[in-house]
């Protein structure tokens, strides 16, 4: 996927405004109008303006946009970040619509960008009669592992995108008392009465939805209710089977590693995985770790090991 620099193909600095964008758009569009231009290439440009258009035009899509940095240029190979949209309050509209109603059809960066964003976001969005609610909001948030285990009680910070006196888009923030509830898994939504977009009345507000996440962490892999962890063992350990303490998002508990083991081995701990009913379980994965032969006691250790057994690890290797 190509990145698409929405800025340069409108001929604009970055820091132009709502306004700015509307009189260029409109002054290129004319130019490079199937119906007008003699260009072969008048059409492709004419749907790259439009797609520029669609979303910088629209202060929410454009500071998203904006949050991927300034660093890429226009063809340049591009994956959206993990996580992108983390802390991004997007309004309730589900699924994109053209810029006249008809479906888009624009490249695979602009739907993986605001297609497929805005539409998961959006998925708790409901149609609403004239005099009915506010709109629904949506957000990504990333929380510890440790918080699904236990539940927690955090604050969350949200980036709004709004547009100052001058025309420019900006974000503020707001900052929200959540409760992760105990056993929340990736890709579950919480659901905040009334913190969405304002109704008619305080009461009429529509709701946030909070799409969880789960922040990288340094041990653990979490695979739905399941968790994973590399643990490190003595060679010894591996061969002879030795009782460790296992840690967990929740306190260490023991395990036995079974004689015989060998690296790779996964050993599953029953209901040690995130909670729920019923709940995962928790995989530690054997790493056979090598002590260094560093010194005399320990080359010799080695040596003796190579004389004590008649042992070729490529014995099958080579078919």
């Amino acid at each position: 996927m190509k990145y698409k620099d929405y800025y340069e193909l409108l001929g604009l600095e970055r820091a132009a405004s709502q306004d700015d964008i509307k009189r260029s758009y409109r002054k290129l569009a004319r130019k490079y109008h199937p119906d007008v231009s003699k260009l072969d290439d008048a059409e492709e440009r004419f749907k790259e303006l439009g797609e520029a258009y669609e979303v910088l035009k629209d202060p929410e899509k454009r500071a998203a946009y904006d949050r991927l940095g300034s660093d890429w240029r226009n063809g340049q190979d591009f994956q959206p970040p993990p996580n992108w949209d983390e802390g991004f309050e997007f309004r309730g509209a589900g699924g994109q619509s053209g810029m006249h109603g008809e479906p888009h059809d624009f490249n695979d960066f602009f739907g993986s960008m605001f297609g497929d964003a805005r539409a998961q976001h959006g998925q708790h969005a409901r149609h609403r009669p004239f005099e009915a609610r506010g709109e629904d909001h949506h957000a990504k948030v990333l929380i510890d592992l440790e918080d699904a285990y236990r539940g927690a009680q955090r604050s969350i910070s949200l980036q709004v995108p709004v547009v100052d006196a001058q025309g420019h888009v900006a974000l503020e923030s707001r900052t929200l008392d959540v409760t992760i509830p105990k056993g929340i898994r990736e890709g579950q939504h919480l659901r905040l009465a009334g913190q969405g977009g304002p109704g008619t009345t305080p009461e009429n507000a529509g709701d946030l939805y909070l799409e969880i996440g789960f922040r990288e962490h340094p041990r653990f892999r979490v695979d739905g209710r399941d968790v994973s962890i590399e643990l490190p063992v003595a060679p010894w350990e591996a061969a002879l089977g030795a009782p460790i303490a296992v840690p967990t998002p929740d306190g260490t508990v023991e395990m036995t590693v079974p004689a015989g083991s060998a690296g790779g081995r996964r050993l599953r701990l029953r209901g040690k995985g995130i909670p729920a009913n019923p709940p995962g379980d928790l995989y530690v994965v054997l790493n056979i770790v090598l002590p260094p032969a560093d010194n005399e006691s320990s080359k010799a250790a080695y040596e003796a090991m190579r004389l004590a057994f008649n042992f070729d690890p490529r014995a099958h290797f080579y078919g």
